[in-house]
């Protein structure tokens, strides 16, 4: 049967790209299937941790932003501040980081074609979906993953399909035309809601909201006095952005020659801000073990085990009465907190 290109890649958001540049410089021919023109958007926090602009810039992009030294956790007029020890991550808007790495690919020989993944049919030698047929499938189409559906690697949500439970959360985003007024990553820990406030230029932050279902992203606002009082005269740019519910469970990462990368993978929350890290890791392993499933499964565990088990606590934490907790803990033990930090930063 004719072979349309080596790997064949769902999803052209950042981790797609990422993938598809992996394959390409392991000497792979690459199509990328994304129904969207770039620049692609997303809802997330925009803060690139020093650890993840390093891999980016590793991927042959560099993008645009505001230099960001550390994280702050705030709430009720308590702080705990830790500056990044290795140095500056950065604050870049979703659009600038998803232009500059289709560069990239396009630069590396990537083929970006329009599509989306409706059905995946697969064989002992190869893969088709979407009319075209590759010796391998990276499904990088996020948290919504249809080709995680369609090779049965789906679990269902705790509580059943559909339930609308204490344990699903959602995010918000939204950009303001601000000054940055401060070079840390702010995390507001609000009575229901987390708020993430990133510089992304010099005169743009950008605000995300990570909460339960129904927690608005004005009604959020309203709840953290210290944030409003920034804002209230900031002027909106772009509309509030939502994605969710955010919590995705899979029974493996392999099926065939399909392999599950990024956001369609697995996801636990966004509240340690981890997501391209991780994905940027999980799109090298899967390119490095195309030919051995188990060996992904083992390289996916590895690099997403802090992520797994850090992520999960805290919004145990959050979910739960302790939560009032986290920040005057966190100020009163300064190094434990800055040690946390510093893993997820790495």
């Amino acid at each position: 049967m004719r072979t349309d290109t080596g790997v064949l890649v769902a999803g052209g958001g950042p981790v797609g790209l990422a993938a598809a540049i992996e394959a390409r410089r392991a000497g792979l021919d690459v199509v990328v299937l994304e129904p969207r023109a770039a620049p692609v958007d997303k809802v997330c926090g925009e803060g690139l941790m020093p650890g993840t602009l390093a891999a980016t810039r590793r991927l042959g992009a560099d993008p645009p932003g505001r230099e960001i030294r550390g994280i702050s956790y705030r709430q009720d007029g308590r702080v705990a501040d830790h500056r990044f020890r290795a140095g500056p991550g950065r604050g870049v808007r979703r659009t600038a980081l998803h232009a500059a790495l289709h560069e990239a690919a396009l630069a590396a020989g990537v083929v970006v074609v329009p599509g989306r993944v409706t059905s995946v049919a697969q064989d002992d030698d190869g893969v088709t979906a979407c009319g075209v047929r590759a010796r391998w499938l990276l499904a990088c189409d996020g948290l919504h993953s249809r080709v995680r559906r369609e090779v049965g690697l789906e679990r269902a949500a705790e509580g059943g399909p559909g339930r609308v439970g204490a344990g699903r959360r959602f995010g918000l985003r939204r950009h303001y035309r601000v000054a940055p007024w401060s070079d840390l990553v702010e995390v507001h820990w609000g009575p229901r809601a987390e708020a993430y406030v990133t510089p992304v230029a010099d005169g743009l932050v950008g605000v995300a909201l990570l909460g339960p279902p129904g927690a608005g992203f004005d009604a959020g606002l309203e709840s953290i006095p210290e944030l409003l009082g920034r804002l209230v005269r900031a002027v909106p740019d772009g509309p509030v952005r939502g994605a969710g519910p955010l919590r995705v469970r899979t029974s493996a990462r392999t099926a065939g020659r399909v392999r599950l990368v990024g956001d369609a993978s697995g996801y636990v929350d966004a509240l340690t801000g981890e997501g391209l890290r991780v994905g940027f890791a999980q799109a090298r392993a899967a390119v490095a073990h195309l030919d051995d499933a188990a060996a992904y499964e083992r390289a996916w565990r590895r690099v997403t085990r802090d992520y797994r088990v850090l992520t999960a606590g805290l919004v145990r934490t959050a979910q739960s009465p302790l939560r009032r907790a986290v920040v005057p803990t966190a100020a009163r033990l300064p190094r434990a907190y800055g040690a946390v930090v510093e893993r997820l930063a790495r």
